[in-house]
């Protein structure tokens, strides 16, 4: 099992920058076998929609109404992945949710998905 834990949403001008981070924890094992992190986002329209992944085998990941603006990162050591959002805007607001994806020993692959953390970005 893996759990996700967010931190950093809030209420910020358009314009403005937040950082969400997400603190990853499991079994040596389960941290292991991850196979990608990453940020989804969701509003009450529309389904959870991808935001930023990253992974060793396929690099970084943006979608592209977020290139250039939102940066992800992971810290292995820290077993954190953090989404720098700057220069907001107001259809950015959403609930964001931390995402990982890891491989069990039947070699399917497993999601798992944090509680989610409220981001508002008022024009």
């Amino acid at each position: 099992q893996v759990t996700l834990l967010e931190s950093g949403g809030g209420l910020v001008q358009s314009g403005g920058s937040l950082r969400l981070s997400c603190i990853v924890s499991g079994s040596v094992d389960n941290i292991l076998n991850i196979n990608s992190l990453g940020w989804y986002r969701q509003t009450p329209e529309n389904q959870r929609d991808m935001v930023a992944t990253i992974s060793n085998r396929d690099g970084i990941k943006y979608a592209d109404n977020v290139k250039g603006r939102f940066t992800i990162s992971r810290d292995n050591a820290k077993n954190t992945v953090d989404l720098q959002m700057n220069s907001l805007k107001s259809e950015d607001t959403a609930v964001y949710f931390c995402h990982a994806d890891s491989w069990g020993r039947n070699g399917i692959l497993y999601d798992h998905w944090g509680q989610g953390a409220r981001v508002t970005v008022s024009s």
